[in-house]
């Protein structure tokens, strides 16, 4: 049974992609965000009363590190996300983020002094090639023909707000449980976005959603935190992180596919050749010990 929750967790989350990309035209990402997590935190509530009694209280580094997670992780990356899906295909915009443990690898490798061997650098260079074929459709050429717009680097963007907010919540969680870490960083990304998105006009704007707008941003909150989010973590206790982290590469070809599906988006020999270098460079670089911590897009 835990297999197959894990394997409908990756499908729930490459199905953000698509609702994602499906109410980008009609919510503005600050908003967008801001209501996914209005939402979330509040069944996060529920869940953590049910099952932990309650939110730990944190101390003055705890609360510190719950606030840097809600600006980079929930904050930073959800209006990165909505803002670059209003003109990056969610297929594309997958194969990008699917690049998510690979700068993770690096970036511990700088700061923490982890070693990276031949087979991690190699992997590295093969996610990063199948992300450049992806956004370039193949013809490398087309980088300094603006192939790579704003939209892709929001995108990029994305996976830097990805990366701090890993390296945040392996701090965090060494002392509360992930369902904590979670739940905290969602409640102060809530709050930091509740400015903005008033700014950007949401209390007349709301009113104004159709019906499926409002579908795509409980789904962002049902399926893509609350239920991805606890079946992950449920297999992670179960099976173990290095088994369950498998199952995330699985991600971005349900993206591809449901894409192609619900949003009639062309997979090209591109995207297939940029998929399998990612998901291939994924797997060489990530060690049997992956730091597997709270992802912001569950």
């Amino acid at each position: 049974m835990i297999y197959i929750k894990l394997i409908l967790t990756a499908v729930f989350w490459g199905g953000t992609f698509i609702a994602g990309r499906f109410i980008a035209p009609f919510v503005g990402p600050f908003s967008g965000s801001f209501l996914r997590f209005v939402f979330a935190s509040t069944l996060l509530i529920m869940i953590i009363c049910l099952h932990e009694g309650g939110l730990p209280r944190l101390n003055p580094r705890q609360a510190f590190l719950a606030v840097l997670l809600g600006l980079t992780g929930v904050f930073a990356y959800n209006v990165l996300f909505l803002a670059g899906l209003k003109s990056v295909t969610a297929g594309r915009a997958s194969v990008i983020i699917a690049n998510n443990p690979v700068f993770l690898a690096l970036f511990s490798s700088l700061i923490f002094k982890e070693h990276l061997n031949l087979k991690k650098i190699t992997g590295i260079a093969m996610s990063l090639t199948g992300a450049v074929i992806a956004i370039t459709r193949g013809d490398f050429s087309m980088i300094w023909h603006g192939a790579i717009g704003i939209g892709e680097l929001m995108i990029f963007g994305c996976v830097a707000s990805w990366v701090s907010y890993s390296l945040f919540g392996k701090k965090l969680m060494s002392g509360i449980s992930p369902l904590a870490a979670v739940t905290y960083s969602s409640l102060f990304g809530a709050g930091f976005l509740l400015f903005p998105a008033c700014m950007e006009g949401i209390s007349r704007s709301f009113m104004h959603y159709g019906f499926m707008t409002w579908m795509g941003i409980l789904y962002l909150a049902l399926f893509g935190t609350v239920i991805g989010f606890t079946w992950f973590y449920e297999g992670v206790n179960t099976i173990g992180p290095t088994r369950s982290g498998v199952f995330i590469n699985f991600v971005p070809i349900s993206a591809i596919i449901l894409a192609f599906f619900l949003l009639g988006e062309e997979i090209d020999f591109s995207l297939v050749v940029g998929i399998t270098l990612v998901t291939t460079g994924v797997l060489l670089t990530n060690r049997p010990e992956s730091l597997i911590t709270a992802d912001p897009r569950t």
